[in-house]
């Protein structure tokens, strides 16, 4: 089962949908004892339906091993038979579900009759049928022939005393088995206590209880004989009183390699009592007192009291706070731990034993650490009979508290500082003085820290009790530069001093002392700690740090001077350095930039943008103060912005460095340099040009005044589109009088065709634009800068006006393009050729170029088809009605003059009917070189019609009636009497013609037939059925049903085809006719069905001969002989001389044939059928299979 469930469950994770059903039991044969409790599983797999599935159990009894005894079911109380139904009520047989698809078997008192084959069966959940349903397995039930016997008897034994007791066990299976064996020891109603077994495998073993003496060889189990097992105890104790008992078991295998306890059986007991001898103790505790001081000594003394000391083994231990200090065993050897181990070898400890009951720990000089609780535990042991000590009772007494004080120290400690609140910078002493009650005891430590306004206290300085100084690790590398120094200036004062202090000194300096003294093991200790502190408050430097700028001239015009003035606030001595710069923004920008700086040490440094300032600015730095005054002269348009006052508050530090603590910015100092006023006037006046492409544009820009004789003049012209939002710039002339083309003349390509002018007289501007184009039209102006010279010599712009404006509008020539409107029709047959003429009547220029577009409209087709095209360049291209209609190689262009386009079509076809038109494009260069469509115009229309040759189709339609016998052979000849062309060809086909109702009308004669043969035609009564049909590639056609393999054709001449129908029957009587079609090639040498046309009806009817002159003739010898024989060597000679002349014809027929171009359809063999036993003639007819 164990193996079997993984499978399961392997299954399960695959997820098999369509799985098999699969029922497994447990392997059989089953070997079970009487009244032992059997469990058989049972598993099924692969299923569907429920998780739950339900069991049932039978038997097959080996006396009738087909029948079937049902025994217990999980889903049907009613399922077990009789014999079976009052175990399975009493619970003495059932069924444990151990999972959904898994139950086990369950027989608990076991009978012989219960041997048998056992089936477990699973009722079908499945939508099918599909795997197998149960399994089978057999059962064998044995005699239980296990015994366990032992004598009872009650025994009392005194502690330490051996004891034996044996059990016979036996058994008579024939079946192989295997034995167990043990030895249990049971104490009123407690649960029984294994001493030692002996397992199926031969294998001793004990509980936890006796396990330690079975391993020394207190413990002993030994078998003697075949049958018997003997249990010693070499030494009784007390705990080993109670009952013992043996108990047997018998094990055999089953076939899956389990083993399995057929049966148990257990012996009578034997009490056994143990009289304990006086072995008890007591221990107790004692030392001098519990209060002590570093230093001085404790022992501990631990007293056992019992009898017979000497002859008992005891081990001891220490313990102090629960932990172990040290162990003596009997040998009286102590072992410490690692700590007091140390303690030990130094003298300061001992553990011994002063007598046999008297065990001593002693610590010589006590830690103040040395404060707990001390115990001694006294374990008593047993010597075992190989030597060995196994522990037995334990006990401890109360725990011992000692407290060990220090030593008491009687200082007092002061501490003093120069000042209580300075300034960053300066320096702090302070002091720290002892007191004591007497004479020193010792030495001293003293620790300087700082605990500061969060109250995180920090180590400044320390100097130990040698003497050593040594500096916290926050103040390490000021130290080193000598910031902070401490000393013992005398046995019982010390000092510490910081210079150049920092606002992060500031605080609560406390001075730390500890008094050490040596102890009597020379090591020393604290018997003291005292500590004093001071409130030192220390003011940074950038506390009401500040800074202004001032300036009494705000405004001033071109070449005046200003002053600045940067005063600094609070007054700082002369050894606070302070930086100051000053700061320029230009009008119109928003970064500053330094101009000059007055350095930490004195210095001057300009800034790199300050170069236009130093030949015109001076500064300077008053001597009583940190103020700064920036004066400048000259001033002009780059002096003008904004100016700030930036100062730097820094400091000296320990190491010679410098550290920037502060930086303020003054506020913002406007000073505007006011430019003259400007005297500029444009020109305002507007004018509108209007001109033709290829004339050039003359544009002028007039300053009317200027504000000084030396202005110069920037010059921006402007077009305006009505398309855009704003001016667009052509071109930028400088007042240096440089150029530059804006993006407007870049990008319209007017760079080459622009030309400026500057007049003598200085205040006319000219812009000309060559070569006018129409794209050149829109609103020119122009744009006027004036320009100055600045005191600095740089050129400034003064003030901008702008022109009125030119409203230019550019045109092209006037179109005069004009085409013939001359409409017309035409009506040509197919395969000939069609004149399709275009003429242009008048053009715009002779420089022009034309595109010349052929269309059409086809009938039923509302948009227009483009057949071809020349275009500008005179290249000729198809259109897409050429590729429909296969006009590529049947389009023909021809231009005999300027102006005159000819296309021919030629071989036309009916599709190219249509109304047929031509347009035309003229094409203008414009002034740049690019060609443009300037006009367009469309001819009349010419309307074409293409139309097939008339149908002349012509079949004869006087064709006689005729009467034949039955067995003979009647004609029907189809003749042709005109045509169309001389190229046609025909396609032929026969109809029998018969009424749809047959009674009465197949009795009527001919003659009857024709008179109701209108009446006929108005109720259509008839019914065609066809015999033969030969097509126009002269391919046959299936033979009608009724006439088939009675047929012949025959084409007689280009115009006479023939059909003869061999051995009639009455059935073939009625009107027969022929429908003829002409085809004709088109120009595409295709074939087209042109007209149609069918012959009269020719009336047939064929005799029955059963009552004719035939069958009188034929009855009678001698009027056969007279009738037949003698006429027929004449007649034979007729028939030759008729078939020498059908040669003949033959070969005229295929001359004549060769010239239409359609094959011939002529006579392989004839066939001549003759009958001398009736009145039939010949008959010579041709097969369809027998055409060339």
């Amino acid at each position: 089962m164990k193996c079997f469930l993984p499978v399961l469950s392997c299954l399960a994770v695959l997820g098999v949908v369509w799985a098999q059903r699969h029922v497994a039991v447990q392997e059989g044969p089953l070997y079970r004892t009487e009244g032992s409790h059997i469990t058989i599983w049972c598993n099924v797999s692969g299923y569907q339906g429920p998780s739950e599935q339900n069991f049932q159990w039978s038997i097959y009894l080996p006396s009738a091993p087909e029948r079937e005894v049902q025994i217990v079911s999980t889903v049907d109380s009613s399922f077990p038979y009789a014999i079976y139904t009052q175990r399975v009520r009493g619970g003495k047989i059932y069924v444990e579900r151990v999972q959904g698809n898994s139950a086990l078997l369950h027989i608990t008192d076991l009978q012989a009759r219960d041997a048998g084959e056992y089936e477990c069966h699973t009722p079908n959940t499945d939508e099918r049928y599909f795997g197998s349903y149960s399994a089978k397995m057999n059962l064998v039930v044995i005699p239980d022939t296990l015994q366990t016997t032992a004598m009872p008897q009650t025994l009392h034994k005194v502690e330490q005393d051996p004891l034996e007791l044996t059990c016979e066990v036996a058994t008579e299976t024939f079946q192989h088995s295997h034995l167990s064996v043990a030895w249990l020891r049971q104490r009123g109603g407690e649960k029984p206590v294994e001493v030692i077994s002996l397992s199926r495998d031969f294998v001793l073993h004990s509980s936890s209880e006796y396990a330690q003496r079975q391993s020394l060889g207190e413990v002993r189990l030994d078998k003697l004989g075949g049958a018997t097992f003997r249990l010693t105890v070499f030494h009784l104790q007390p705990s080993d009183q109670g009952e013992f008992y043996c108990e047997a078991a018998e094990w055999i295998q089953d076939p899956d390699g389990s083993w399995y306890a057929m049966t148990r059986k257990r012996s009578e007991g034997t009490v056994v009592n143990v009289q304990p001898t006086d072995k008890e103790f007591t221990v107790r505790l004692e030392t001098e007192k519990r209060l002590y001081t570093v230093g001085e000594p404790v022992e501990f003394r631990c007293i056992l009291e019992a009898q017979n000391i000497p002859d008992r083994y005891f081990a001891v231990s220490w313990a102090f706070n629960s932990s172990l200090i040290a162990s003596m065993g009997p040998n009286a050897v102590p072992i410490l731990n690692s700590e007091f181990a140390h303690r030990e070898a130094r003298g300061q400890l001992k553990v011994a034993k002063d007598s046999d009951s008297v065990f001593v720990l002693k610590i010589y000089h006590l830690r103040q650490e040395d404060s707990g609780k001390y115990n001694c535990r006294v374990t008593e042991r047993e010597k075992t009979v190989t030597g060995e000590f196994i522990d037995k009772e334990s006990k401890r007494p109360k725990n011992i508290p000692i407290i060990v004080l220090p030593i008491k120290s009687s200082i007092s400690v002061e501490v003093a500082s120069n000042a209580s609140v300075i300034l960053e910078g300066e320096n702090l002493h302070f002091s720290c003085s002892i007191r004591t009650a007497g004479r020193p005891q010792g030495r001293f430590s003293v620790i300087w820290q700082l605990v500061d306004r969060q109250s995180r206290r920090s180590n400044i300085m320390w100097l130990d009790r040698d003497g050593t100084v040594q500096p916290g690790a926050a103040y390490w590398e000021r130290s080193s530069f000598g910031g902070i120094q401490m000393e013992q200036v005398q046995p019982n004062s010390f000092s510490l001093g910081i210079f150049n202090s920092r606002k992060e000194d500031e605080g609560q300096y406390e001075c730390h002392v500890t008094e050490w003294v040596r102890a009597v093991d020379g090591e020393w200790q604290v018997i003291g700690e005292r500590r004093a502190s001071t409130p030192i408050s220390i003011t940074a430097l950038e506390m009401g740090f500040a800074v202004t700028a001032i300036s009494r001239t705000p405004g001033v015009t071109y070449s005046d001077s200003f002053d600045l003035q940067c005063i600094i606030k609070p007054h700082y001595p002369a050894r606070v350095p302070v930086s100051v710069t000053w700061r320029f923004q230009p009008v119109g920008t928003v970064e500053f930039h330094d101009l000059v700086t007055f350095t930490r040490d004195g210095g001057v440094q300009w800034g790199d943008r300050s170069s236009s300032f130093r030949t015109r600015t001076a500064i300077e730095k008053a001597e009583s103060s940190n103020n700064v005054r920036l004066s400048i002269s000259r001033a002009s348009d780059t002096e003008a912005g904004k100016y700030q006052c930036v100062a730097e508050l820094w400091r000296r530090n320990y190491n010679n460095t410098w550290t920037r603590l502060a930086e303020r910015t003054s506020n913002l100092l406007e000073i505007r340099v006011l430019q003259p006023v400007t005297k500029l006037q444009v020109s305002k006046s507007k004018r509108t040009l209007t001109l033709v492409e290829n004339r050039p544009i003359q544009l002028n820009c007039s300053v009317k005044s200027q504000t000084s004789p030396n202005s110069h003049f920037a010059v921006l012209w402007y077009v305006h589109k009505p398309s855009d939002a704003d001016g667009k710039l052509i071109l930028k002339t400088t007042h240096s009088s440089a150029f530059e083309f804006g993006t407007y003349a870049e990008d319209e390509g007017l760079r080459p065709r622009l030309q400026f002018e500057r007049h003598v007289s200085g205040g006319l501007f000219s812009l000309t634009v060559q070569r006018a184009e129409v794209s050149d039209s829109g609103s020119y102006y122009c744009h006027v800068e004036e320009w100055l010279l600045s005191p600095n010599y740089a050129w400034y712009k003064l003030a901008e006006e702008v022109s009125g404006r030119t409203e230019v509008t550019v045109k092209q020539p006037d179109s005069r393009l004009k085409l013939s409107q001359a409409q017309g029709n035409l009506s040509v047959l197919e395969t000939q050729q069609v004149q399709l003429e275009c003429v242009v009547l008048n053009r715009t220029s002779t420089a022009s170029q034309l595109v010349v577009e052929w269309f059409v409209w086809k009938p039923n087709h509302p948009e227009r088809e483009t057949v071809a095209l020349l275009s500008r360049e005179a290249t000729f291209h198809y259109g897409e009605q050429a590729a429909k209609n296969n006009l590529k190689g049947r389009l023909h262009l021809e231009s005999p003059s300027s102006g005159v386009y000819r296309l021919f079509i030629q071989n036309v076809a009916v599709q190219d009917s249509g109304t047929y038109s031509c347009r035309v494009e003229e094409w203008l260069p414009s002034p740049s070189g690019v060609w443009y469509k300037r006009a367009e115009d469309t001819a009349g229309q010419m309307a074409v019609t293409v139309m097939r040759p008339d149908a002349a189709l012509q079949v004869d339609t006087v064709v006689p009636n005729a009467t034949v016998s039955e067995k003979a052979a009647f004609q029907l000849d189809c003749s042709i009497v005109s045509r169309s062309s001389q190229d046609s060809r025909f396609a032929v086909a026969w109809y029998s013609l018969r009424t749809r109702a047959g009674g009465e009308r197949d009795g009527l004669g001919l003659g009857e037939q024709e008179e109701e043969g209108d009446e006929e035609e108005e109720e259509d009564p008839t019914e065609r059925m066809a015999l033969l049909s030969v097509g126009p590639d002269a391919v046959f056609g299936p033979e009608g049903s009724p006439w088939e393999g009675r047929l012949r054709f025959q084409r007689l001449s280009p115009l006479l085809y023939r059909l003869t129908v061999l051995q009639a029957s009455p059935r073939d009587t009625g009107n027969y006719s022929c429908r003829v079609e002409e085809w004709l090639p088109s120009p595409q040498k295709e074939w087209y069905r042109l007209t149609e046309e069918e012959s009269a009806p020719i009336g047939i009817r064929v005799l029955d001969t059963s009552s004719t002159l035939q069958s009188i003739i034929c009855s009678n010898d001698a009027l056969f002989y007279f009738v037949f024989f003698y006429p027929f060597p004449i007649f034979g000679i007729l028939v030759i001389t008729i078939l020498l002349v059908r040669f003949k014809s033959r070969n005229s027929s295929k001359n004549s044939d060769g010239k239409n171009g359609v094959p011939l359809l002529w006579i392989k063999e004839p066939h001549l059928n003759y009958s001398p036993t009736c009145l039939e003639p010949p008959v010579l007819s041709i097969h369809p299979g027998a055409i060339d």
